[in-house]
């Protein structure tokens, strides 16, 4: 039996990938240690924010939700107990269908989220902007795009 397996994936493949999967972990974990430090924030709980900050009356419904921040369902529910319960995001039902929940971004979300972005962009800037050259961000953001599906 062989690692590599059935596909037939290359050692360069497979180094590639991995390296993929490091540079995504060491960079989400330096995010959320700068910001648990400095702002008592989770990374999730940044995404959550600056996702509603960023919607249409700062309002999502909470699948919409769920979907942009990666997380189940449930896990959304939990993470925004914690965040209704600090008094950064409420829930209003939504109007037109009784089972609907939106998740609002408070004042004191939109204060907090405003605080911790110097910190979440320092760090965006000193873990991955700085490390590439001239026009490779624009090459990174070509071959990332053939891999974003969303779009």
């Amino acid at each position: 039996m062989t690692l590599l397996g059935d596909e037939g994936l290359t050692t360069e493949e497979l180094t590639v990938w991995r390296m993929l999967q490091r540079a995504q972990v060491r960079i989400t974990r330096y995010l959320e240690a700068e910001l648990l430090v400095a702002h008592d924030l989770p990374l999730a709980s940044y995404d959550v924010l600056m996702q509603l900050a960023e919607a249409p009356e700062r309002r999502l419904r909470m699948n919409d939700l769920a979907g942009r921040v990666l997380l189940s369902r449930s896990g959304l529910t939990r993470l925004i107990d914690r965040l209704q319960r600090d008094g950064l995001v409420a829930r209003e039902a939504c109007a037109n269908d009784a089972r609907g929940l939106f998740a609002v971004l408070t004042d004191a979300g939109a204060d907090r989220l405003v605080e911790a972005t110097p910190t979440y962009l320092h760090g965006i800037r000193s873990q991955f902007l700085d490390m590439l050259g001239q026009g490779e961000i624009g090459q990174v953001r070509a071959m990332l795009a053939k891999l974003d599906l969303t779009s």
